[in-house]
């Protein structure tokens, strides 16, 4: 027999952590690794677009790092767990900052500001950009409001939107799909 994926435990507005310790779901922590969760979504419809297998292959390991980020941020940090949480390492985001790196070789300088666009694989790209920043932002803030965040996972994020920058004008190059510059109005 399938095991439910209902419990009804959630049903008033509370959720637990990992380590046992119950919280509104509205709780900061909820809300950043929820918000990790939606870009973790937008990146497998990022990758739906790829067809170049070394970004496929790449996406999938940032997706896997990205339900690490989840799990630690859905630590109570002041419990001990009996489950083994997966960490981040260096490495994680020197892989970030190769493949920037990589990309942006292949790539015409920036001349002026873009504007997200030309090419619904290029705009999926931008809006995981944005969700990651949002992901950021909720981490600097578990900060100010003294909660523990890996230092590693704001530093993965911040790459990582970076890298999904890069990305995003990477997949338009090799569509050859031209970038949309934003002209301000003067």
């Amino acid at each position: 027999m399938a095991m439910k994926i209902y419990t009804k435990t959630g049903d008033k507005g509370k959720t637990s952590l990992i380590g046992g310790t119950k919280v509104s779901k509205s709780h900061l922590r909820i809300d950043t690794y929820g918000t990790v969760d939606e870009l973790n979504s937008w990146l497998g419809l990022v990758n739906d677009h790829m067809t170049e297998r070394p970004v496929k292959n790449l996406l999938k390991e940032i997706q896997d790092r990205l339900f690490t980020i989840g799990s630690s941020l859905a630590c109570d940090p002041d419990k001990e767990t009996k489950m083994s949480i997966p960490d981040l390492h260096a490495k994680d985001i020197q892989l970030l900052e190769d493949s920037i790196d990589a990309m942006n070789e292949t790539l015409p300088a920036m001349k002026f500001f873009v504007l997200p666009g030309g090419h619904v694989a290029v705009s999926h790209c931008h809006i995981a950009r944005c969700v990651c920043r949002r992901a950021e932002r909720l981490c600097v803030a578990m900060q100010d409001q003294e909660m523990f965040v890996e230092p590693l996972v704001l530093q993965y994020l911040n790459r990582l939107s970076d890298y999904l920058f890069v990305l995003s004008r990477y997949v338009g190059h090799l569509m050859h799909v031209e970038e949309v510059p934003w002209k301000p109005r003067v």
